[in-house]
C-alpha cells in the first residue's frame, strides 16, 4: 500500500510542532542556537512510521528546567500536566550550581557590570561566580517550550491521521470488473 498520505501528513505534524517550539524559544527571549538546532525527521520502520525530534542536548534543561539546592521547578508536560523538574543541582562538592566560566562570555553578551558599594566595577570573575551561585541555589525555570507544540500537536494528530490513512486505502484500492 502507497503510504503517501501518511507520510506528508507526519511532514506537517513535525513541521507544526518544529515551527512552534521555535516560536516559544522567540517568545521567552531564548532563541539563537538552541533554535536553529530544533529539527525532526519522519523515519519508515518495518512496523510503520517513527517521527523523531532533536535539538541541542541542553534544549531539555531549558524546556524542563533544573531544580536548584534550595528551589524545586517544575514545568507542563505535553498533557498539560505540572511535573517536578527531574534535573537538579545536588547539595554536593563541585555539582551544586554551573560553572562560573560557562558565564563568562554569557556576562559579556549581556553587558552585565554592576558597581559594588563604593561605586567600583566588579570583578567579571565575581559576576560570574555569583550568578553560577543563584542558579545554583534557585535553579532554572523550565519554560516547556516543546512540550507545549507537542501536545497541541498530538491532540489534533488521531482525528487528522485517520483521514490521511483513509486517502491512501482509497487510492491503494483497484477497481475490478
Amino acid at each position: 500500500m502507497k503510504t503517501d498520505n501518511i507520510e506528508r501528513y507526519l511532514e506537517s505534524f513535525g513541521k507544526q510542532v518544529v515551527n512552534r517550539s521555535k516560536g516559544n524559544l522567540q517568545k521567552a527571549g531564548k532563541g539563537g542556537k538552541l533554535e536553529e538546532s530544533i529539527k525532526f525527521e519522519v523515519i519508515t520502520t518495518p512496523d510503520g512510521f517513527t517521527v523523531q525530534f532533536y535539538m541541542s542536548s541542553y534544549g531539555q534543561f531549558v524546556d524542563k528546567g533544573v531544580s536548584g539546592t534550595k528551589t524545586k521547578r517544575t514545568f507542563k508536560d505535553y498533557k498539560g500536566k505540572t511535573i517536578k523538574s527531574p534535573y537538579s543541582y545536588k547539595n554536593s562538592k563541585g555539582h551544586s550550581q554551573p560553572p562560573s566560566k560557562a558565564l563568562d562570555k554569557w556576562v559579556v553578551r549581556k553587558g552585565i557590570a554592576p558597581r559594588d558599594a563604593s561605586g567600583k566595577f566588579m570583578k567579571r570573575k565575581t559576576i560570574t561566580f555569583l550568578i553560577a551561585r543563584s542558579i545554583g541555589r534557585n535553579g532554572i525555570q523550565g519554560i516547556s517550550f516543546f512540550q507545549k507544540p507537542l501536545g497541541l500537536g498530538l491532540k489534533q494528530f488521531g482525528k487528522d491521521l485517520l483521514g490521511s490513512v483513509k486517502e491512501d486505502i482509497i487510492n491503494s484500492l483497484t477497481i475490478v470488473k
